[in-house]
């Protein structure tokens, strides 16, 4: 037995008090005189024993009711497991994900894992202090009692946030060696969702932790939701038609009717059309439509779903840009690939002169390409470095030639960038940089079996430190074919082979047209913006002499925020999406910038609802610290495990107040007896 409040016990002193009182009561005695006693011998001698065994049971009520009150105050306890667990956190986790905004009857999932959640608390151990985690931020990362835990579980609400089991499981293994702690009990409530929770566990998260899973699922619903959506055109045009395309999913049932969706621009319908899933229960439509200005528009794609309504909405800012200079200078011959690239659409402005002839003004253009030189002087060499200062882009088709040291003369003054010779061999590109900047706005995912480029031969190009260096597309030997380098603002792009099909197909891949926008954009803040929330993607905003005083601001009804920022080439990489999460528009501005607007969209991760088979979880996820319970067995003895004993003190108060009840009928006089005289 262990008591919650020790400290009370020493009221126990107060048992005394009765014992005190009934030895003076003893010595107190009064003189009755009688006429003739000896009638009243036998009545005297009964009365006097009946008094003897009325006070001890007086006495005793007395002290048994301080005693159990006492004991009440203190809150004794049965602990049942033996060994020390007053060490060992107490953590629950609540998903407040979207997907727990089911229906499962009247309620909605979250709402019965918070009621569940609740129960627990209220039946443990008075005193208990827990760790509440969810999907949020948590309220705190060291344990709260739990009137504070069930404060913060009243006011969980469904969040746009998701976690997956592992980020949670390593969370508290981190808190676990800040506080110190022997180990943990965790408690998972959640829908399982297969995007979220793994299939097998990882046995090094469970270290010290005896997980207990607690399911709450719904039935099967169906989910339309918008999963992305892109031009068909890299700039956004005026006065022509525009094409969006839209790639619409489905989860569950195919719907009786057939869903519309529709596109609003600034509020106005523009288009709609009627979506019709595939048997792989996707759907791809293309909108068309027309703008008569330039300025930000605030596209909004929606679909007609009430199962859950944070995907039915995605939403593009955009706005049509002014022409996209771009200057490629020759050495000799003009590409018939790279004019074939930007005149494909009105968004580009190409020029193109020789080498020997570079026009005075290259801080006009967006991009400067390098196209078939086999030699860069010193004098070439200053004229990029130059604009890669002022944070313009460069992309380099070199020529091929043997004496590629007159190519290494001007890549000095570019940075610490060198050719160390040629591989004549033939080979493919075996590794695309998913992290870099032009691959990852050009693939929702990147498929499993893309087709990367392949070399006749290639420059061995390498690089020291300080030319921060960044392999986009590379072989199976480490070698670059394309890698951006970035020694100042700007960025430097180089390929190892020339921009012809004698050198290799990457002129004809998919990949050299979209590579070639990219760095074009990449010098001017975007025109374009679609942002998931949680995932980190940078903002980049054209500004100049961006400090503390000058920086950038999120503006949108009732909100002013500074977000994280950087300093990137000629301006600033801003994370909106670590500042706000809630989709919708929002504006980006400084006190001396032109203002972006950027559209942010919910994760669609939750929109894909697959939840786990518990079954096959349970064979999966077994052992020992691995427990499986029911939703209704949150407040039962078998989640109470070592952690939640029984609370004896309810016992004690009961005991206290009818050992009360007692000792009032005994002063009452309800052991005593009518005495009638003998004869």
């Amino acid at each position: 037995m262990s008591f919650l409040y020790p400290l009370f016990l020493v009221a126990g002193l107060s048992l005394a008090i009765p014992v005190l009182i009934h030895l003076f009561n003893l010595r107190r005695y009064k003189t009755v005189f009688f006429s003739n006693t000896r009638f009243l011998k036998n009545i005297q001698l009964n009365s006097r024993r009946q008094s003897e065994v009325r006070y001890k049971w007086l006495l005793a009520a007395r002290l048994l009711f301080l005693l159990f009150l006492i004991l009440a105050f203190a809150q004794p306890f049965f602990s049942r497991n033996k060994k020390d667990t007053g060490n060992k956190l107490k953590v629950i986790y609540i998903d407040n994900s979207y997907s727990m905004s089911l229906k499962k009857g009247a309620r909605n999932l979250l709402e019965t894992a918070k009621d569940a959640a609740t129960k627990q608390v209220r039946e443990a151990i008075p005193g208990t202090r827990f760790l509440l985690l969810s999907n949020d931020k948590p309220p705190s990362y060291q344990p709260l009692p739990a009137d504070k835990v069930l404060t913060e579980i009243n006011s969980l609400d469904v969040s746009p946030n998701s976690k997956t089991l592992n980020q949670t499981l390593a969370m508290v293994q981190s808190i676990l060696e800040n506080e110190a702690a022997a180990g943990a009990d965790v408690y998972y409530y959640s829908d399982m969702q297969s995007s979220s929770f793994p299939a097998q566990p990882d046995t090094t998260l469970l270290r010290h932790i005896t997980f207990f899973g607690i399911p709450v699922q719904a039935e099967e619903v169906s989910n339309m939701y918008i999963d992305t959506a892109y031009l068909n055109a890299p700039v956004l045009q005026t006065s022509q038609t525009n094409k969006l395309i839209v790639l619409t999913r489905l989860t569950g049932k195919q719907p009786k009717e057939n869903p519309i969706l529709q596109l609003k621009i600034n509020g106005q319908v523009k288009s709609a059309a009627s979506v019709s899933f595939s048997n792989k229960n996707e759907s791809i439509d293309t909108l068309s439509f027309q703008l008569n200005d330039a300025n930000w528009q605030r596209m909004e794609l929606s679909i007609n779903d009430a199962s859950i309504r944070f995907d039915d909405t995605f939403r593009i800012s955009a706005r049509s840009a002014s022409n996209l200079s771009v200057l490629v200078l020759n050495e000799g011959q003009a590409n018939p690939y790279i004019q074939a690239a930007f005149h494909a659409y009105n968004g580009f402005h190409l020029n193109q002169a020789n080498i020997q002839s570079i026009p005075a003004k290259l801080n006009e253009n967006n991009l400067l390409i390098l196209n078939g030189v086999t030699r860069i002087d010193k004098n070439l060499g200053k004229i990029l470095n130059d604009a890669l200062q002022q944070g313009q882009s460069i992309c380099i088709f070199p020529g091929r030639t043997s004496n590629f040291s007159e190519l290494n003369e001007g890549l000095k003054s570019l940075g610490d960038i060198h050719i160390d010779g040629i591989d004549t061999s033939a080979q493919t590109a075996s590794s695309l940089q998913e992290g870099s900047n032009l691959v990852k706005d050009i693939f929702e995912k990147i498929p499993d079996n893309v087709q990367l480029p392949a070399t006749s031969w290639h420059y061995i190009i390498n690089s020291g430190l300080t030319a921060n260096q960044q392999s986009i597309l590379s072989f199976r030997n480490g070698d670059p074919l394309l890698a951006r380098y970035t020694p100042s603002r700007g960025q430097l792009y180089i390929c190892a082979v020339s921009a012809d099909l004698q050198s290799g197909n990457f002129p004809g891949s998919y990949f050299f047209a979209p590579f070639l926008y990219q760095m074009a954009i990449q010098s001017k803040s975007g025109d374009m913006f679609a942002i998931t929330t949680g995932k980190q993607q940078a903002v980049y905003l054209s500004l100049n002499n961006a400090d503390e005083r000058n920086m950038v601001h999120i503006y949108a009804p009732g909100i002013d925020i500074i977000p994280p920022q950087r300093p990137s080439g000629a301006g600033l990489e801003v994370f909106a999406d670590q500042a706000v999460q809630q989709s919708g528009f929002y504006s980006l501005a400084a006190a001396s910038g032109d203002t972006t607007v950027i559209a942010l969209n919910h994760d669609r991760s939750e929109s894909r609802l697959v939840a786990r088979d518990i079954n096959s979880l349970k064979k999966q996820w077994n052992g020992a610290n691995i427990k499986w319970l029911d939703i209704s067995e949150t407040g039962s003895a078998k989640a109470k495990d070592d952690w939640n004993g029984f609370p004896l003190w309810k016992v004690c108060a009961i005991l206290a107040l009818l050992l009360l009840a007692a000792e009032t009928y005994l002063l009452a006089g309800g052991f005593r007896k009518q005495n009638v005289a003998t004869q």
